[in-house]
C-alpha cells in the first residue's frame, strides 16, 4: 500500500490531494464513476458510499489532503470488509507494477521480512510468456489462500 500511495504522491509531501487519492483508489481496484461515486469493484458493483463520504473519512477537516495514516486507516477498514482473493490479487498487482507476476525482490521490498518469506515460500513460479527468471505467480497464491484452489 505504501508504494501505491507514494506513486501517486507526485510532490513527495507525504499527502495525496483528492485527485491523487482518487487515482490511487482506481489503481487499487476501485471504480470511481463520473458521478463522483466510489464503487467497490469486488462487490458486484454495489455502491458502498459516494466519494464525498469517503473523503470525509480520510480528510474530515476537508483540507484537500489525505495523509498516509488516514489512507491506511481507510484501506485497513476496507480490507477487513472485503478480504478476498481478488483484493489480494489487486494488492500484489500494485506491488508488482501492474505485471502478471512478482519477483521475490519486489515482495521483500514492500512487506515485512516474515510476511515476505511466507509469501515467497508458498508462491509457485510464474510460467507466462512474459516470465522473467525467478518470477512468482501471485494470482494462484491468492486464490489458494481463500480456498479456491490447492496451495
Amino acid at each position: 500500500m505504501k508504494s501505491a500511495f507514494d506513486h501517486f504522491d507526485k510532490n513527495d509531501d507525504g499527502r495525496l490531494d483528492h485527485f491523487e487519492f482518487r487515482a490511487c483508489l482506481v489503481s487499487l481496484g476501485y471504480n470511481v464513476d463520473t458521478e463522483e461515486h466510489l464503487v467497490n469493484h469486488n462487490a458486484d458493483n454495489d455502491r458502498h458510499s459516494d466519494f464525498e463520504r469517503v473523503l470525509q473519512m480520510v480528510d474530515p477537516d476537508m483540507t484537500g489532503q489525505v495523509t498516509f495514516n488516514a489512507f491506511m486507516d481507510f484501506m485497513t477498514q476496507e480490507a477487513s470488509d472485503m478480504d478476498t482473493a481478488e483484493q489480494i490479487i489487486a494488492s500484489f498487482r500494485v506491488l508488482a507494477g501492474d505485471k502478471r507476476y512478482i519477483t521475490p525482490e519486489e515482495i521483500r521490498r514492500e512487506l515485512p521480512a516474515h510476511q515476505a518469506e511466507y509469501c515467497i515460500a508458498r508462491m509457485s513460479p510464474y510460467e507466462g510468456h512474459d516470465a522473467v527468471p525467478g518470477s512468482l505467480d501471485y494470482m494462484s497464491f491468492a486464490t489458494a489462500l481463500y480456498g479456491q484452489s490447492d496451495l
